[in-house]
């Protein structure tokens, strides 16, 4: 620790603190309880809690201090916004911690993708550390723009900001052995890294239960994101699984799994988000967001806080974060009150980030999005790479009436696999907006492959036109949802011509559209720009009859995504997620 004298001496009373945040009610993660007192700040860590003096003094009174947000997991990429706009979005709501995946983008671009991350989020007014992707592609049922071994993980394995293995989503992989993915988990498994930390392994296995989850949890995964029900979250704390509850923009979990938080549970639940808009970020909240919630459906104050800051610097050996305690970095939110969790004052190390009355502030220079994008530019700024495409692509011949439909699941990324009749015109099938049936296609966009799919989804709601986007987890091809194949062709050319994004398409005509030009995910926009533009495109969708129960882009974005039950679509087919293979759409073919 450095100038461990001064913090001592500060600490004694014998010097003055740096700062001191006077008569505050200072939430103290280990008991779990408010302490009314002074918090005296030097080197940019706390030096005490009691009566102190400072150079700087900022009255309190009436004010609550509360170390800042952790949030346990997540994709910078899905925020659609640059990690310099993002970190400004998430820190206003009293997040100063982010352990994010670049999965998205290492989908995209592969090390130079990550290294862009890491290069980005130098100096930002909050903490990123990342979890290196275990799974690039998803697995072998889509195509990616690359493929990350273990030995390319490796060259990153020891950068001070990496923690581990991010989730791992070959679930088929781990049960069977599969020898790649057992070299990236022997990567990080009971190892440790040169600060004495030992490395994580992130999980991602909805639905898995019995055996299969014992032998999960014995190769290694120490954390799952994606548990639905309580049932489900109790047998991963049972196996000694850390639970991340999350509450997303699609996918939002806290409600059902409210029964597993228990005083005998909480210290092993986590807060996080995944995937979060970034109209949702500025409107809803970040974590916030998540123990307001959760405070109004029960959950005790002090163990929503704690499942918000010290559990995961505990998970993650971030000893000197989560708390408010003599050592440990001052990073923390003022909040005028409890009720709204809107913090008035952020700090991170002991300065001031952020103040409702002039924003965000930077304490250093932040790396510049074109000088952290400069050596991987070709990958990064020109990613989307479509062949010609035709309105014959989006043919889907039927032998019958019967086929496999994705069936979607209101406030939920997993589907439902549904086998039902639907119209057919010379011997294709077509949309039939009368019974909520729709098209949808996925092209593989990375290298002009002429790898496309095409199937059915039952829910969505839309009831003119076409959605297009090049967010589609996890391999981020380009997918398009339609009621008739001229828009689902429009919406593919307008794609091309912006260089990735989001479209909205009816009657030929452009709706709206979010150019996404850094990897094809993420906005060049400030947060609120970006932010407004995604809502009128939601309300835009919304007027074309998408179901209000959807996030539109980002129900879009998950319907790719193969490891995810029960069914989804990729480049090379439909995917039977349940049991790890592609199958017909045309329920008359033997898979």
């Amino acid at each position: 620790m450095r100038n461990r004298a001064h913090l001592i001496e500060t600490a004694l009373g014998q010097r003055k603190a740096d700062l001191v945040m006077k008569n505050a009610e200072i939430f103290i993660s280990h008991t779990g309880e408010f302490l009314r007192g002074d918090l005296a700040i030097a080197d940019g860590r706390v030096a005490g809690i009691g009566e102190y003096d400072g150079a700087e003094v900022y009255d309190c009174t009436g004010r609550f201090l509360v170390p800042g947000f952790i949030n346990a997991h997540l994709h910078i990429e899905s925020s659609m916004l640059s990690p310099q706009e993002f970190a400004k979005a998430v820190v206003r709501n009293g997040t100063t911690t982010v352990v994010a995946d670049p999965h998205e983008i290492a989908n995209v671009a592969g090390l130079h993708g990550i290294s862009y991350m890491l290069n980005a989020t130098e100096n930002l007014p909050i903490r990123a550390y990342f979890m290196l992707p275990s799974c690039v592609p998803s697995t072998e049922l889509e195509h990616s723009g690359t493929v990350l071994h273990a030995s390319d993980l490796a060259t990153l394995k020891n950068h001070p900001r990496v923690f581990g293995l991010a989730e791992v989503m070959n679930v088929p992989g781990v049960l069977m052995q599969e020898p790649s993915l057992m070299d990236k988990l022997e990567l990080f498994t009971d190892s440790q890294d040169g600060r004495g930390v030992r490395f994580r392994v992130d999980g991602h296995a909805p639905a898995l239960m019995g055996k299969e989850l014992m032998a999960y949890a014995a190769a290694g995964i120490h954390s799952d994101h994606e548990c639905v029900t309580a049932e489900e979250a109790m047998a991963r704390l049972r196996a000694g699984i850390y639970v991340f509850i999350r509450e997303g923009s699609a996918a939002q979990n806290l409600n059902a799994l409210l029964p597993a938080i228990t005083p005998g549970t909480s210290a092993y639940c986590c807060f996080c988000t995944d995937d979060r808009h970034p109209a949702d970020l500025l409107d809803m909240g970040d974590l916030n967001y998540m123990v307001r919630k959760a405070i109004s459906l029960g959950v005790p104050m002090e163990t929503a806080i704690q499942m918000a800051t010290i559990n995961a610097a505990r998970y993650y050996g971030l000893r000197d974060l989560g708390t408010l305690s003599p050592g440990a970095w001052a990073d923390f939110a003022v909040y005028d009150d409890l009720q709204f969790w809107i913090p008035s004052r952020v700090y991170k190390e002991g300065a001031l980030v952020y103040a409702q009355e002039h924003g965000v502030r930077e304490t250093k220079k932040a790396v510049k999005e074109t000088e952290a994008m400069a050596l991987n530019a070709q990958l990064i700024l020109h990613s989307v790479n479509l062949p010609k495409i035709s309105k014959e692509d989006f043919k889907l011949p039927l032998r019958g009436k019967r086929a496999h439909v994705i069936g979607l699941i209101p406030h939920q990324i997993v589907t439902e696999h549904l086998e039902m009749e639907v119209p057919v015109e010379s011997g294709c099938a077509v949309a039939d907006t009368e019974r909520d049936i729709l098209k949808l296609t996925v092209f593989e966009r990375h290298h002009a492959t002429g790898f496309h799919a095409n199937g059915l989804v039952k829910g969505f709601g839309l009831k003119r036109g076409a959605i297009a986007s090049t967010v589609g987890h996890d391999s981020h091809n380009l997918i398009i949802i339609g009621t008739n194949d001229d828009d689902m062709l429009a919406a593919a050319e307008e794609i091309r011509r912006i260089g990735g994004g989001e479209v909205i398409i009816a009657e030929g005509e452009v709706l709206g559209e979010l150019p996404l030009p850094i990897a094809g995910l993420m906005s060049n926009l400030p947060a609120e720009q970006a932010a407004d533009t995604i809502d009128r495109m939601r309300d835009k969708a919304y007027e074309l009859g998408v179901n209000q129960q959807y996030d539109p882009f980002l129900t879009l974005a998950f319907l790719s995504l193969p490891v995810i039950p029960a069914l989804k679509l990729t480049d090379m087919g439909l995917v039977d997620v349940e049991k790890f293979r592609i199958i017909p759409v045309d329920a008359g073919v033997e898979g």
